[in-house]
């Protein structure tokens, strides 16, 4: 008994050991500059001279900052149309690729899975030059069809969007493969007893299969949303928030409070609320998902 007891304590003990460097990563990088942010927040502070201590004075100065107010505005909007867009697609290719067999199926999700691979940056210097208005290949295309030239970063109306479709082209894939990943762990007796009761392709679909998936769903909508909120480098390399500031989102501008201007105890501030409204987003989407779960 005891010697089972002991070999229970070493099975534990090994089990922590693994967790530990996890643990120590989690505490570093994400636990630390958390709790230093709201620190710093509570402080004035350039980066040179010493923190002052000003109480709630950051966050009283949010509420009357027109600027944050819109630029937070503009993640909404971001959000609303980039996660549905990337959620709905993901899950419409990851459906129909699933009756893919073989090296077909192999290689359709390495055409995917590709764009994820491109770094950021990259990926935001290639689609500049497709979107270029004389040299871009976009409307190159489009003036073959008599169709003008337009301009997509250059554009009030159309510089958002243009953003969107870069951002989803990245992470449709990744995002892909994760719903045809759950779709194969659906059990085949599921789908053929469907089958064998006249369901259709949409019944089974609506019926059987994004039921079972509801989990990945929870953790796309909340992964998604998160990254949308902390969207920054597609907009710093194609339109560093212009133009007249209709791509200037909430990251965009707490990093030109932080680095342009250096007000780290109000950028710290801002990203405190920031981190705040993304606590309460994923906490609704999480409960709205699964109460029929």
């Amino acid at each position: 008994m005891e010697m089972k007891q002991n070999r229970r304590k070493n099975e534990i003990f090994t089990a922590y050991l693994f967790v530990l460097p996890d643990l120590i990563g989690l505490l570093i990088f994400v636990v630390v500059p958390i709790i230093f942010a709201v620190y710093i927040s509570f402080h004035q502070w350039n980066l040179v001279s010493d923190k002052v201590f000003i109480g709630i004075d950051n966050y009283k100065k949010l509420f009357s900052d027109k600027e944050w107010w819109n630029s937070l505005l503009r993640t909404f909007k971001f959000t609303l149309i980039y996660v549905p867009t990337l959620f709905v697609l993901a899950l419409l290719f990851a459906n129909a690729i699933n009756y893919l067999k073989g090296k077909l199926l192999g290689f359709v999700r390495t055409a995917f899975l590709m764009p994820y691979a491109i770094t950021s940056v990259i990926a935001a210097t290639l689609w500049m030059f497709l979107y270029d208005e004389k040299r871009g290949y976009i409307n190159a295309v489009l003036n073959v069809f008599g169709i003008p030239d337009l301009q997509y970063l250059g554009a009030k109306n159309q510089a958002m969007i243009a953003i969107i479709v870069v951002v989803v082209w990245i992470n449709l894939g990744y995002n892909m493969i994760l719903f045809l990943s759950a779709m194969k762990e659906i059990p085949y007796e599921c789908i053929e007893a469907a089958k064998i009761d006249g369901a259709g392709k949409w019944k089974t679909f609506r019926h059987i299969t994004f039921p079972l998936i509801q989990n990945t769903s929870v953790f796309i909508l909340i992964t998604s949303t998160i990254a949308s909120f902390q969207m920054l480098d597609q907009i710093m390399v194609m339109t560093r928030g212009g133009p007249a500031k209709s791509t200037e989102v909430a990251v965009l501008y707490i990093y030109q409070q932080s680095f342009d201007f250096l007000n780290m105890g109000y950028a710290s501030a801002l990203s405190v609320v920031l981190f705040l409204i993304l606590l309460v987003f994923s906490f609704v989407q999480m409960k709205f998902m699964m109460k029929d779960n």
